[in-house]
């Protein structure tokens, strides 16, 4: 790398290179589903495979589209991954906060027992909550697949570790002596601190939110499903057709992709943002 005028570091033809090779590996997944939405079965059970497009992927799409409810199932999934994420980042910047610059007693004990919960395999925890579930009469309901994830330990050790170094007590002592009560001080001087990291956090938990499918596929039917839970629907029959799972599995990825089109700049923005105040 060199550096020129300014202090910016500028990338060599290497670097260069290098990044080109691991995009291109990192888009050959997508453009291998895109490539087998858009053949046939048949042909994509010869040898050798098809390595460009071919000429069914509209049909293919319709099929996936109507076979796995994958209406219903996009507008599910994006009502119970923005739940999960809104939420997520909520209580787990409050919470954060709370353990990064609040003193009370046995923060220590409350922090290592939070942090514990990760080391928990969530199949634990299948039984009894499927148990609740069916007590509460919310079987094959979104609120099923929302309320136990509403948070995460994750979560709240990533936001308490930013705002450790990102939050000065300082700040917060000022505001105290202008008068601010705790919520005025969360709102007013917290979140606009913590909004890089909130980006963050609210982009992964998203992500992981609309690629869950263990406890999905529990507590959900093919009647009010998640797009995991669809995609479960095309599999089926003697011979499951791979093109139309391909085409449902792109249908599934598209709404990703175009979100992180969209917002794609500012979360690397607050991710730099929150790189520089740190």
């Amino acid at each position: 790398m060199a550096r020129r005028a300014g202090g910016q570091l500028h990338g060599g033809w290497v670097s260069h290179t290098v990044l080109i090779v691991f995009a291109l590996g990192s888009l050959l997944p997508l453009v291998w589903t895109a490539i087998a939405a858009s053949r046939t079965n048949a042909r994509l059970a010869e040898t050798p495979p098809p390595f460009w497009f071919g000429g069914n992927l509209l049909e293919n799409l319709g099929t996936a589209w109507s076979d796995a409810n994958m209406g219903r199932a996009l507008f599910n999934t994006v009502v119970v991954a923005g739940s999960i994420a809104l939420s997520t980042v909520l209580f787990a910047t409050l919470a954060g906060f709370a353990f990064a610059k609040l003193r009370f007693r046995a923060k220590n004990l409350l922090l290592l027992l939070v942090i514990g919960t990760m080391m928990v395999p969530p199949q634990l925890s299948v039984v009894p909550l499927f148990m609740a579930i069916a007590e509460l009469e919310w079987t094959n309901q979104l609120q099923a697949v929302i309320l136990p994830m509403m948070v995460s330990a994750f979560g709240v050790f990533f936001m308490r570790q930013f705002l450790i170094t990102a939050l000065p007590t300082e700040l917060i002592e000022a505001a105290r002596v202008d008068g601010a009560h705790s919520v005025r001080v969360v709102w007013h001087v917290v979140f606009p601190v913590a909004r890089p990291a909130m980006a963050v956090l609210g982009m992964l938990t998203f992500v992981m939110a609309w690629n869950e499918f263990f406890w999905p596929i529990i507590a959900l039917t093919q009647e009010n499903p998640t797009v995991q839970v669809a995609l479960t629907g095309l599999g089926r029959g003697y011979i499951p057709d791979q093109s139309v799972i391909m085409a449902g599995a792109l249908l599934g990825t598209l709404p990703l992709l175009l979100a992180f089109a969209v917002f794609g700049k500012q979360i690397v923005g607050g991710i730099m943002q929150g790189a520089v105040k740190g």
